[in-house]
């Protein structure tokens, strides 16, 4: 297992959009382990590989607060939604930036696991914001991209500088 370089927004790699995984073999389960070490480690709740410039369709989640609940999604599609819920969200390639979203409340979604089984799960709450968030994340999208265009130039402009700073 491996640590990798998450990628900061406004970073074009980010807006790269994932191709699907053909079979799920020794290479993508890797890949998966390396995304939950990822992500713990960060700390986060979710990770899509986009985010460490691994363009397949491949995301984990592990909402608990005691990290045993780890969820693995291969070529997720959303198949259903239920309602809609504003939650505030963060993002490990938007680092220290949190701000309201509207997603749908309920979600239900469609994946191979990591054993290249069908999984079908129905998510709410913070796991269905998560789901959603990442697999925004392999279209190619970011949770920025509902906000004003006014609030994310400004924030642009602000990373912008603060990566410039690190430098």
């Amino acid at each position: 297992m491996a640590i990798l370089d998450i990628l900061h927004y406004p970073d074009p790699r980010l807006r790269i959009k994932a191709q699907p995984v053909p079979a799920v073999d020794d290479g993508v389960r890797r890949l998966v382990s390396d995304l939950f070490e990822t992500m713990y480690a960060a700390p986060g709740i979710g990770l899509a590989a986009t985010q460490v410039n691994v363009h397949r369709r491949v995301i984990v989640a592990d909402v608990s607060e005691r990290h045993d609940q780890p969820w693995c999604f291969i070529n997720p599609r959303v198949t259903g939604t239920e309602g809609r819920e504003q939650t505030e969200e963060g993002c490990l390639s938007v680092p220290g930036v949190f701000e309201t979203v509207e997603r749908a409340e309920r979600i239900q979604v469609q994946a191979l696991n990591a054993q290249g089984e069908m999984v079908n799960l129905v998510a709410d709450g913070l796991l269905a914001v998560c789901i959603q968030h990442e697999i925004d994340h392999l279209e190619g999208k970011l949770f920025v991209d509902y906000l004003s265009i006014l609030k994310r130039n400004r924030l642009r402009k602000k990373l912008a500088k603060a990566q410039r700073l690190a430098l």
